[in-house]
């Protein structure tokens, strides 16, 4: 199963790309973080985040995209922002018929350390291992993107996975 994780973000974009053979049979296809600057006009930061995505989907042919959903208390500007790279993210899913779903940070940290309460550098050590990297990848943008594709083929192998 081939997966694409997004960490969404308008200025920092977490994209990753993994093939999952099994429960111990992993490996990382692709990953980046896609910048844009809050100096830039929205248009042409959705539209890079776009094609980015879309560049991805049609390269690697995920059977899955997977996004982290985010959750805001007291942030309305930043989710407002953070929304508008997830609508892209979900457009280019759309176009390219991949089908999307979203995990929360509890639910990452459940897959991948076995239990809810890890902190974000366990989670990225467990990609390390699980992918068989060298290095404990990063930015921290680019780890998260690879924990939500690791998440989704766990819950997807399990058959409780659920289409946003």
């Amino acid at each position: 199963m081939v997966v694409l994780g997004v960490d969404p973000g308008i200025t920092h974009l977490g994209l990753g790309v993994v093939e999952v053979r099994g429960p111990q049979k992993a490996r990382l296809l692709h990953g980046e973080v896609v910048r844009t600057s809050a100096r830039e006009r929205a248009q042409e930061r959705v539209g890079r985040i776009h094609a980015r995505v879309k560049e991805a989907l049609l390269a690697f042919r995920p059977e899955a995209l997977a996004v982290e959903e985010q959750f805001f208390y007291r942030q309305n500007e930043l989710a407002y922002k953070v929304g508008w790279a997830l609508g892209a993210v979900l457009v280019a899913a759309f176009e390219a018929g991949v089908p999307a779903y979203a995990y929360g940070p509890m639910q990452v940290k459940q897959a991948l350390a076995g239990h809810g309460h890890a902190g974000k550098e366990e989670v990225a050590l467990m990609v390390r291992g699980i992918l068989g990297l060298r290095e404990t990848p990063g930015p921290s943008h680019l780890a998260d993107a690879l924990a939500i594709a690791l998440t989704h083929a766990f819950y997807a192998r399990l058959g409780v996975a659920k289409p946003l």
